[in-house]
């Protein structure tokens, strides 16, 4: 199977600038995982989708503005998208990446802020061909304080429009609460407190997990054989409470189902290959899932609608089992015949 067998063309208007102001409302393409039938429905009617004793697993990562505005020295502008502080265990050095990258030279001094609040960063190496990541290190401690003045909301690529301050509530799961991703885990965007209230009421168990979403679950695969692309790491963490219920229903026969591709890296990354269990644990994981794969702990997946060639478009074709390509395409055929909304703030998918 090639990375070429996963593209196919989207309608520019499907790709959703903002999402519905009434979270619950957006639509719902539910799948039967083994045959790929579908049918239409909103968000909202998960409530009777799900069964008492499910255990709904939710990424409860929260996005830090990350995204940085200024200037250089000369005064030419520039851009950084902080990605994670620098395993160096300076707590002021962050990898990042820069815009526009090649004109940023080592040991440039940058600054950022507005209204005479400044705060000022060095470059300390030079580009890196193969990741573009640069190494920055600012001149205060209190950078977090300064993403919550300064930062903007890193809006993926695709939605073609500046971050807005609602963005910082709209691109922020209601449950979101560790901060630490660049990116949302969007699936989770379709819950509102009432409607994980009324899951909750009904018997359905909520497990929330950790996955920091980084840059590179969005960077693209370019390599046509499969086999030949490599995750960046992601940081995640699975706390004892959250392993055990998950444990329980698995022995119990009752359905775990993940909410988006984040929350099921962080399951079959976490699973113990030999007991199927998973333990307590604060890791990193690379793990990319295509087809064919065998999952180990999640038997139903709440998604978005994924980008071409994407590696979270070849997790759900991996989650779909057998002949998974072409139930995958005939199920975006359907969304785009039926005008789903795509991508981060798009419209979902059920599949159990």
């Amino acid at each position: 199977m090639k990375l070429s067998d996963f593209d196919y063309f989207l309608p520019k208007e499907l790709i959703a600038a903002f999402p519905p102001e009434d979270r619950p409302s957006a639509k719902l393409l539910r799948v039967a995982r083994k045959t790929g039938e579908v049918a239409h429905d909103v968000f909202r009617s998960i409530v009777d989708l799900l069964k008492p004793g499910d255990v709904l697993v939710l990424n409860n990562t929260k996005v830090l503005p990350a995204r940085l505005f200024g200037r250089k020295e000369t005064g030419g502008l520039v851009e950084l998208l902080l990605l994670k502080n620098s395993p160096n265990g300076n707590p002021r050095c962050w990898e990042a990446l820069v815009r526009p990258n090649r004109r940023v030279k080592k040991n440039a001094s940058l600054v950022f802020g507005s209204n005479g609040m400044t705060f000022e960063a060095n470059v300390l190496d030079e580009s890196r061909p193969d990741s573009g990541k640069r190494l920055i290190e600012f001149k205060e401690d209190s950078i977090q304080e300064k993403l919550e003045k300064f930062g903007h909301i890193p809006l993926p690529p695709y939605i073609d429009r500046p971050d807005t301050p609602i963005d910082r509530e709209l691109y922020q799961t209601v449950f979101a609460q560790k901060p630490g991703a660049v990116a949302s885990p969007t699936a989770g965007l379709h819950f509102d407190g009432a409607l994980l209230q009324t899951l909750n009421a009904k018997g359905i168990e909520i497990v929330f997990v950790t996955l920091h979403v980084s840059y590179g679950t969005f960077q693209p695969v370019v390599a046509e054989d499969l086999s030949r692309h490599r995750m960046e790491e992601e940081e995640f963490e699975i706390a004892e409470d959250a392993a055990n219920k998950i444990n329980r229903a698995l022995d119990e026969n009752r359905r775990v189902i993940a909410c988006g591709t984040t929350s099921v890296r962080t399951l079959e990354s976490a699973v113990n290959p030999e007991t199927g269990r998973i333990k307590q644990q604060t890791g990193k994981t690379s793990l990319f899932i295509y087809p064919p794969y065998s999952f180990k702990v999640v038997q139903g997946l709440i998604t978005n609608f994924h980008l071409p060639k994407s590696t979270l478009l070849l997790l759900v074709a991996a989650f779909l089992e057998e002949g998974g390509r072409n139930k995958l395409f005939q199920l975006y055929e359907e969304a785009i015949r039926c005008h789903y909304r795509f991508y981060s703030y798009g419209d979902a998918m059920l599949i159990l």
